[in-house]
Order: C-alpha cells, then structure tokens, then sequence
C-alpha cells in the first residue's frame, strides 16, 4: 500500500500545494487523485506567478482577455478561476461524498488588502460569487485585518481558508473569529454549516533559525509549533463550547499544515509529512514532495494529541535565544511581503503578456 494512501487511512487528508492549466490538460491532476490519494489542492500568488511567468499555457487566454478589455487583476482573477472552477469539479465527488468535509481547493485575495479588513471582505463575497462552486475556499491571511475579515466572511456565508498562520497564538485568533462568525449565523437562524481550515505554516521556522541555534536544535522547530498547536486543536475540539456549535451542525475548522517541503538538503525530502501525519488535519504538498513520500515515504505513527515532547523542545530553543512570539509576528509579516511581491511580479508578467 503507498505510504499516500497510509496517511488517507490515518484520516489526513494529502492536498496538492500546486495549480497550473497544463497540471489540468494534462491528466496530472486527475492521475494524483487516482494514485496518489489526493482530496483537494491550494494555491497562492507565488503559485500562479510561476506558472504563468514559466509556461506557454496561459499566453492565448490572456490575448483574447485583453482584446476583449480585460488586465491586471481582473484578468488574473478570471485565469485562476477558470483553473480553480476545473480543479473543483474534479474534487466534487470527494466533497459530497465527505459532507463538505474535503474536496476543496482555493484561491487568495489580493495580497494588497492584507491590511485592509473591509476591502478583503468585499473581495471574498464577490471572489465566491464569482466561482459559483461549493467547494472554493477564500484565502485570508490571518493577520490583525484578516481576523476580522474571516469573522465577517463566515456570517456572510463564504468558506475562508485561514493561511499565513505560523503560532498557536495566531491559530487561537483565526479559530476564535471562525467561532464567532459561526455563532453570529446562528444567532441570526442562519445554517450553521460554513467551513473553514486553518493553515499552519510549518518549515519557514526552520529556516528561519538554521544558522543561529546549535545543530542538535536544527529542523526541530517547525514540528514542535506544529505539535504545540495540534494539542490546542484537539482541546478545543472536545470543549464545551464547541460542542454546542457542533450539536447546531456547524463543522469543525479543521488544521492544514502548509510549507511542508523541506528547505535543508541534509534532511530527508519527506521530512515534515512524515512528522505531520495526525488525524483529521490536511496536508498540502508541494508536487516535487507529494511524488517523492509516494515513491519512498512511509507512516510512523501519528503526532501526539498531548503535544509530546513540544514544550521541551521549544524550551531549548528558548534557551538558545530564540524569541518564539516575536520570530512568529516576523514570519507572519515577512510572509505577507512574499506573497505581496508575487502579485506584483504576476501582475507584471500578464502585462508584458498583454502587450506582445
């Protein structure tokens, strides 16, 4: 049995960190979800950056787009949907099948509104609108604005996909305004049922510290966050409160462990998916990682629900000097700029595009 199908019979479902048009001409897309297991996929501007910037597939969509008056972000946003609208489909089956529960895919705001609550909540009804599928997350970044947004998308009925998260400080907020927007729609009679994951970027810590902690704390420090934050997950998923959103028919808002591909050649390339499995989570992974735990991963057992050796592990890097809640407001932040830069480099790349 693949190790892909091991960690779908664990309950963790595997997503593909990828979308470009030729995965979905292709048969690729269709073949990892046949062999490799695969429930849903995601996506981010970095993503479509490079798939338009390195690929011939998208050229005649954005000639005829732009002789029919379309550019910059309206055009993007039409190129990711007919994409995105594809993907959706093909996961539709698994989406019904789980009651909601998998089968998704997803698409991001504008980077430019990661400020700006108000301009992401109108971004994320429209974006949702537009997709006209079931099983299209919004993606908000977790940010001071991006709490608020989320909480309001919720009540507004539209499936946020929480990105950008790297603490349990910051998972707690994000999971608290799904929360809230949940009871709002309760409070108003409004169903119960709008879903939401909350993803969890995991191998930028390591790199982060990878030349200022001793080696014997090297690639250590991404799991133990993960681990930390598993453990409050599982908590609140037995807590009173919860459970009386739960008994109303809300579902749960379930953990996504993102930035799973490794970024230290000296450990294995399905380092962290080994590291991660844990039921009813989701792991998104990178092509190149997702084709290398199915030719030679294996499952060794599931993180802990009581955090295992967490707290100590992040107590030696405490020692070492590394400020936990500051390195993750940088992270978070620094993350924001990346994705800000990649929309600017797309927007650039369909304008240069436009013009031949």
């Amino acid at each position: 049995m693949k190790a892909t199908q091991q960690l779908h019979d664990l309950g963790q479902s595997l997503w593909l960190d990828n979308i470009t048009r030729g995965l979905l001409a292709s048969g690729t897309l269709s073949r990892y979800i046949n062999e490799y297991s695969v429930t849903g996929l995601t996506s981010n501007p970095t993503i479509f950056d490079k798939a338009i910037h390195d690929t011939g597939f998208y050229d005649e969509a954005i000639h005829q787009k732009t002789a029919m008056g379309q550019s910059g972000e309206a055009l993007f946003f039409e190129l990711a949907l007919e994409d995105l609208t594809q993907a959706a489909d093909l996961f539709r089956p698994v989406h019904d099948a789980t009651g909601g529960i998998d089968g998704w895919v997803s698409l991001e705001v504008s980077p430019l509104l990661a400020d700006d609550a108000a301009g992401t909540i109108k971004a994320a009804v429209a974006l949702h609108e537009r997709a006209g599928r079931p099983n299209l997350f919004i993606k908000i970044p977790g940010t001071a604005a991006g709490t608020r947004a989320i909480e309001e998308s919720i009540f507004a009925g539209v499936p946020v996909n929480v990105t950008l998260l790297f603490s349990r400080e910051q998972y707690i907020a994000a999971a608290d305004a799904y929360w809230r927007g949940i009871q709002r729609r309760m409070d108003a009679g409004l169903d119960p049922k709008v879903n939401s994951v909350a993803s969890i970027f995991v191998s930028r810590w390591d790199k982060a510290v990878m030349d200022a902690v001793p080696a014997t704390l090297r690639n250590r420090l991404g799991v133990a966050i993960a681990r930390r934050i598993y453990k409050t997950y599982c908590k609140r998923m037995v807590s009173p409160a919860w459970r009386k959103l739960a008994d109303a028919g809300a579902l749960p808002q379930r953990l996504l462990w993102a930035s799973t591909g490794t970024k230290d050649p000296q450990i294995p390339d399905v380092f962290y998916i080994e590291a991660l499995a844990a039921p009813s989570t989701i792991n998104t992974i990178p092509e190149k990682t997702l084709q290398a735990f199915a030719a030679h991963g294996s499952l060794n057992g599931a993180m802990p629900d009581d955090g295992g050796d967490a707290e100590a592990v992040l107590a030696d890097f405490a020692q070492a000097g590394v400020d936990i809640v500051a390195l993750a407001s940088q992270l978070q932040r620094e993350g924001a700029q990346s994705f800000t830069k990649s929309w600017t480099d797309l927007l650039a790349v369909i304008a240069e595009k436009s013009a031949q």
